[in-house]
């Protein structure tokens, strides 16, 4: 950004000002700073960073994860914690709703973070291994009750598609 050039000047010509480009950057340099007060936190607590994960954690993260991110994208109970940030479209289910950004700056790219399952799923998942790091036994714990969940959640789509094809 030299001579005077503003944050928002380097923007320009990207997509006409459609898309929030220095609301997402926010986004990620908070995605950042997060991660780097983990590594911090980390080395002046004298916690160790796994050179690498064990098959079995990344497993069980990765299906927690898989719910997770699910419950608080699009699950109508979760709706409260993304409403200052999306409007409703519509009540697909008891159980989902269907929801787009609202506003515009930082409001509507937190829309679309909340409302994306797949970048809700990032954020959720780089917790789950902060987790491990810092308290390795109740990650654990709670991962495993999103991976039972998912399980258990198959398992009823499952039975019901046998049950009608019956």
């Amino acid at each position: 950004m030299s001579n005077g050039e503003s944050a928002q000047g380097i923007f320009e010509g990207y997509d006409n000002g459609e898309q929030p480009l220095p609301s997402y950057a926010a986004v990620a340099g908070l995605f950042n700073l997060i991660f780097a007060l983990f590594l911090l936190i980390a080395r002046k607590t004298g916690r160790p960073i796994p050179e690498r994960m064990e098959t079995r954690d990344i497993a069980l993260l990765g299906v927690a994860t898989h719910k997770l991110s699910l419950l608080l994208a699009q699950d109508a109970v979760t709706s409260p914690l993304r409403a200052p940030f999306t409007e409703l479209q519509e009540k697909q289910s008891p159980k989902n709703v269907d929801e787009k950004p609202r506003g515009t700056g930082l409001r509507r790219s937190l829309g679309e973070l909340v409302t994306c399952k797949f970048c809700v799923g990032q954020w959720v998942a780089s917790f789950f291994t902060y987790g491990l790091v810092f308290a390795p036994a109740i990650t654990r714990l709670v991962a495993s009750i999103f991976a039972i969940v998912a399980l258990s959640d198959h398992l009823h789509q499952t039975y019901k598609a046998l049950t009608t094809r019956a």
